[in-house]
């Protein structure tokens, strides 16, 4: 009777997660495997293109370059955080948390006052006489990924406080009375008991940049499309739904490719993580 109960009370949101999640999906890939030419006519023809293959490869490039560097700097922050004293670390948890109650295209503008050839960094750059001409920082690489850092830190910074924040003081304690060093017991001890919000944090900040489209349109233009701006186009521009449909299968399968690697990573470092 147990297991019938758990199943019914868990039936309604199943079916919203069936109707709004799954069926769509799945009638997406439907879409992609019943044309006229043969079911695998759009991926070929989407791999066959080397455009698109760039703007793949450049998607998956700026996504890994975010999830990296947001784990680093989120996981430094979430560390002082834990390690803060109580009336600290909640205003610590408040600074943290304060971007995400700004929308994602405020934020994105703010990257283009910054960035311009005309914004804050060249004019403090030209003040400061470091440079006499403002650099083209904008509608590059780097901007996107610097934005996109922007906006998924916080995300990190949320996932691994926690966790950190969990972590005994006894088994530090324990550790640094059995003679090993600061640098060993992070790595012995602290980084393989993070490795469960490591992953979901790295989950979380890949699949938000992977799929990103408002910051990718407005910091990388045409020049630094990726795949969220090309489905967007494709869609939306030359009203090309069966492409569109073909770059969302392809976003979905990446993502949950990276997300089973992530996962099996996580068991392979700390078999008790996951």
């Amino acid at each position: 009777m147990k297991r019938f109960a758990g199943w019914t009370l868990a039936s309604p949101a199943m079916f919203v997660v069936v109707l709004f999640l799954v069926l769509p999906v799945l009638a997406t890939l439907w879409t992609t495997l019943t044309t006229p030419d043969g079911p695998l006519a759009t991926y070929l023809a989407f791999f066959g293109s080397g455009f698109r293959r760039t703007v793949l490869w450049r998607t998956i490039q700026v996504s890994l370059a975010t999830t990296a560097i947001s784990l680093v700097i989120g996981f430094l922050t979430a560390y002082v955080i834990s390690r803060a004293p109580g009336w600290l670390k909640s205003i610590l948890i408040i600074a943290a948390v304060f971007p995400l109650l700004t929308g994602v295209v405020v934020r994105s503008f703010a990257w283009l006052i910054i960035l311009g050839r005309n914004g804050i960094l060249n004019n403090f750059l030209i003040g400061t006489g470091l440079t006499d001409e403002p650099f083209a920082m904008l509608y590059t690489q780097g901007a996107v990924i610097t934005a996109m850092v922007y906006l998924f830190v916080p995300l990190m910074i949320l996932t691994l406080a926690g966790v950190l924040e969990s972590i005994p003081d006894e088994l530090l304690q324990a550790s640094a009375s059995l003679g090993a060093t600061p640098r060993a017991t992070f790595l012995q001890v602290t980084l393989p008991l993070a490795v469960p919000g490591l992953i979901v944090g790295a989950v979380l900040v890949f699949t938000g940049s992977f799929t990103s489209y408002a910051t990718p349109q407005l910091l990388g233009g045409e020049s630094v499309m990726m795949m969220g701006t090309l489905m967007y186009q494709q869609a939306m521009v030359t009203f090309d739904w069966v492409s569109a449909s073909t770059i969302a299968a392809v976003m979905v399968v990446i993502t949950i490719a990276i997300v089973l690697v992530m996962t099996r990573l996580a068991r392979r470092l700390n078999p008790m993580a996951v």
